[in-house]
């Protein structure tokens, strides 16, 4: 692992920050190095896209951390890669062009959260319905909710 680690250094420098965490290897990395770095990891055996995830930070800003989790078979080794993203309307490039595992996780973290996925194949909600206002996992969301719109009267 150190020596792969040591290539990713090399071939993207500063930009990835590189940490030990609970026996994890955690990469901080800019939202534009995203599609790049899980390119350079899955070309060198990290495989299998276990999950994406989101995670609000309220009083922070960026507000939101997009989380990568892949497996590398031969290692039996586990990286995780953290993106933060902020803005009125968070967004980063979509990595389902190199697993399509990452089509309804990006989709779940666009739907709960509101994050978008630039290049998305099919980015839409997935769990709340279609007219659902706003994003439930937030933390600022009501916990009453927002509900759906009303339904349109009809005469």
């Amino acid at each position: 692992m150190n020596e792969l680690l040591d290539a990713l250094r090399e071939t993207f420098g500063e930009k990835v920050a590189v940490a030990q965490r609970i026996g994890q290897t955690v990469l901080t990395l800019p939202k534009d190095d995203i599609v790049d770095v899980v390119r350079f990891l899955k070309e060198h055996g990290f495989s299998i896209l276990l999950d994406i995830t989101g995670v609000d930070h309220l009083e922070r800003d960026p507000r939101f951390d997009v989380v990568y989790h892949l497996y590398h078979l031969q290692l039996h080794d586990l990286v995780r890669l953290v993106v933060q993203v902020g803005g009125e309307e968070p967004e980063l490039p979509s990595v389902t062009q190199l697993f399509s595992a990452a089509n309804w996780a990006e989709r779940e973290i666009y739907d709960l959260f509101g994050v978008t996925f630039s290049g998305h194949p099919d980015l839409r909600r997935i769990m709340m319905p279609d007219d659902w206002i706003g994003h439930p996992l937030r933390k600022d969301y009501p916990l009453t909710g927002l509900g759906p719109l009303p339904p349109l009267v009809r005469e």
